[in-house]
């Protein structure tokens, strides 16, 4: 059975994928579009410290990182807070 996916804020996940290699392209009002190296885009809602709700974290990690919820439990583990 699959580990449970953390709940994480925006703000901490923007540092988060900092972390590993994305920077900040643009903010536009409270979304921020970061970009990876290997052409990787995501936007990340940041509302005040609001958790991000879960079908969009799941929809960030799964299309936009191109990753399975057991590597991004790893990757946050190892970078996370």
């Amino acid at each position: 059975m699959s580990e449970r996916l953390a709940v994480v804020s925006g703000k901490d996940f923007i540092k988060f994928l900092q972390k590993i290699g994305f920077a900040v392209a643009r903010i536009n009002g409270s979304h921020h579009r970061m970009r990876h190296p290997d052409g990787r885009v995501t936007t990340v809602p940041v509302h005040r410290n609001d958790d991000l709700p879960k079908g969009l974290f799941r929809k960030i990690i799964r299309e936009d990182l191109k990753l399975e919820q057991e590597e991004f439990n790893k990757l946050y583990a190892q970078y996370g807070k």
